[in-house]
């Protein structure tokens, strides 16, 4: 099948949403599918107020009807509600074409903690985004359960999965000096070090040991300053990243926002129980895992997780494959029938050459003065 995923999160960006796109992309790559990526870095951008590493495309619209023609695709699937999504889905309802959606950001909680801005709009604007999506896929059973209340239709479980490779207990061995004399036990955070990943929660608690931070983003200064006691090691990715996950004793996950936590199925995978409160993402993946603990009280699920068999949480982790995870992406996807998905493009090709044939037939202007 020829999919055409059109997104504003993608490489060089470090974040779930990125792991879990591209990721789905190599998958179905193998699987046989030709994936066509529309992404802010084939346009002009801007960067996000109060966050310049995610750029923002500029004049989207134009290109993507170009690309959608070049590439004809059997379906399509708008990933991010920015402005590469918009775009797509402006052309794909002007098109009369059919596509999907997927919900992988609490956008209206991301933009309450940044700007006076009510979450009620937030989602009066993610639910216009996503009413003519065929699926909106979301990834756990309490988010899709939560959106259905906020009056969300046509709502698909898409799980995740994690390398299980790459996120091994083994990758402590290959880098024995990390953290080579810091204070046991080290309680880990890993993403992006910004207000509405609730990281401060996380270091105001009074733990033994060490807190370690890998990640960046704009509020990791004024975290350093404020919290001197905690280490911020700043960003990194592979084998490094898997070996910082093994190396902790506990992964903290403190945020409220996210729809999933793709970093909760990395530790776990590097052999690391994981703490959180039990929001969505944690609640439908931690509890009866034997691999992490929830609760309101994160200090309380800190010290439960320190009692976590390493061995289980690895276990666990090892039941999530991209493979799972791509199939029923596909699954998801509502392609065109084959019928009527050549006459739409046969047509569509037709009107163009006619467009540019009448562009070429038509005579000069002559400007006349009286």
């Amino acid at each position: 099948m020829r999919i055409l995923l059109a997104t504003d999160a993608w490489e060089p960006q470090v974040n779930g949403v990125v792991r879990t796109l591209s990721r789905t992309v190599a998958e179905c790559r193998e699987m046989g599918h030709i994936v066509e990526v529309v992404s802010p870095d084939q346009f002009k951008t801007l960067p996000l107020p109060t966050y310049p590493e995610i750029r923002l495309a500029m004049g989207a619209y134009e290109p993507m009807q170009e690309r959608f023609k070049a590439f004809e695709p059997e379906a399509i699937h708008i990933a991010t509600e920015g402005p590469v999504g918009l775009a797509a889905r402006r052309l794909c309802i002007e098109w009369k074409l059919p596509f999907t959606t997927s919900y992988h950001t609490r956008f209206p909680e991301y933009v309450a903690a940044r700007f006076p801005a009510p979450v009620s709009a937030g989602y009066a604007y993610m639910r216009w985004f996503h009413k003519p999506s065929g699926r909106v896929m979301v990834a756990t059973p309490t988010m899709r359960e939560e959106l259905t209340k906020r009056g969300f239709r046509n709502l698909s479980p898409w799980s995740r999965g994690v390398d299980t490779e790459m996120f091994h207990p083994d990758r402590a061995a290959q880098f024995p000096d990390l953290l080579a004399g810091v204070a046991r036990p080290i309680f880990l955070n890993v993403g992006r070090v910004a207000p509405e990943k609730n990281i401060e929660a996380f270091l105001a608690l009074d733990l033994p040991g060490t807190k370690v931070i890998v990640g960046d983003g704009p509020a990791r200064e004024a975290l350093k300053e404020r919290y001197p006691a905690a280490m911020f090691v700043g960003a990194h990715q592979g084998e490094m990243l898997a070996a910082y996950f093994a190396t902790a004793d506990v992964l903290v996950f403190p945020s409220l926002t996210d729809t999933f936590g793709l970093v909760i199925l990395e530790a776990m995978a590097a052999g690391t129980p994981v703490a959180a409160y039990p929001a969505p993402g944690p609640i439908d993946i931690i509890p009866g895992s034997g691999a992490g603990v929830v609760d309101e009280d994160l200090r309380t699920a800190c010290l439960g997780a320190l009692e976590i068999d390493r061995a289980a949480a690895r276990r666990y982790a090892e039941g999530f494959s991209w493979r799972a995870s791509a199939e029923e992406f596909v699954l998801n996807l509502q392609p065109y029938p084959e019928a009527e998905k050549t006459r739409f493009w046969r047509r569509l090709r037709r009107l163009t050459r006619l467009r540019r044939r009448s562009a070429v037939q038509k005579p000069p202007q002559i400007e006349t003065r009286a």
